[in-house]
């Protein structure tokens, strides 16, 4: 096995460990799914990655990216209500897209709203879902048009089952049925998480981006749920801690 290889096998490794230690009682399912976002990113050579969640009226949602970037692009699809995301859920089937260039008959709005930014050329969408019953999809973004290899097709949807897995309940598993509130649960950390990330850019000057790595990166630290930090940070000003917080810059501490 060559070096490229070797480290690949080592990082597939870690990303499954890593993935399941994140499934116990009290797990913090925004973390568990930037982390999936990451771990995707680099396994799958993708620019960005993102992950929808349906809540309980099967209304689409982003609840994790990789960059800022694929957040509007996952945005975009929800209010032009179509694109390879959108049809990955409804169909829970995967789409590739090698060229969006190529699909402007199949989602005009979306394709256009696409090459306004020229961010992105290829999409690949895998299905959340178990046992027919679909929860959302994950996106792979590249910046060059391409397909991916069918090997990283399979490993991406590995990847995306062991997200489903971690969002839903034992007895959901058993009993072939969606945990409502699970996913609610997730939608509205999304959400707190989203107020933080804004306190803190605004304070600190920084990006979005930036800011969710500091919030993050002060959650792993502590061993606390991301969720719970981002709630203190809007309110009860734990920002100046978080922005005094040492900065770790290396990729492999976005990915542990």
């Amino acid at each position: 096995m060559n070096q490229l290889g070797s480290c690949r096998e080592q990082l597939l490794s870690r990303a499954f460990v890593g993935l399941a230690d994140t499934l116990v009682t009290g797990y913090d399912m925004i973390d568990l799914l930037d982390r999936l976002v990451g771990y995707s990113v680099e396994l799958l050579a993708a620019d960005a990655a993102g992950i929808m969640l349906v809540d309980s009226l099967r209304t689409l949602h982003v609840v994790a990216s990789s960059h800022e970037d694929a957040d509007v692009m996952e945005l975009m699809q929800l209010e032009a209500d179509q694109g390879p995301c959108v049809e990955c859920f409804r169909t829970q089937m995967p789409v590739s897209v090698p060229d969006l260039a190529d699909a402007v008959g199949r989602w005009p709005v979306f394709v256009a709203a696409v090459e306004s930014r020229g961010a992105y050329r290829s999409v690949h969408a895998l299905p959340l879902r178990l046992r027919g019953e679909a929860i959302g999809a994950m996106n792979l973004y590249h910046r060059l048009p391409g397909s991916l290899p069918e090997a990283d097709l399979a490993l991406g949807q590995a990847l995306a089952d062991v997200a489903t897995i971690g969002i839903l309940s034992e007895r959901a598993i058993r009993h072939g049925e969606v945990v409502t509130e699970q996913l609610q649960t997730a939608l509205n950390n999304r959400v707190i998480i989203e107020q933080a990330k804004g306190v803190l850019a605004q304070r600190g000057n920084l990006t979005m981006t930036a800011s969710f790595d500091l919030l993050r990166r002060y959650a792993r630290s502590r061993n606390a749920l991301l969720s719970e930090v981002a709630r203190q940070v809007v309110e009860n000003d734990l920002a100046t801690d978080v922005l005094a917080a040492p900065a770790v810059h290396s990729k492999a501490a976005h990915l542990q």
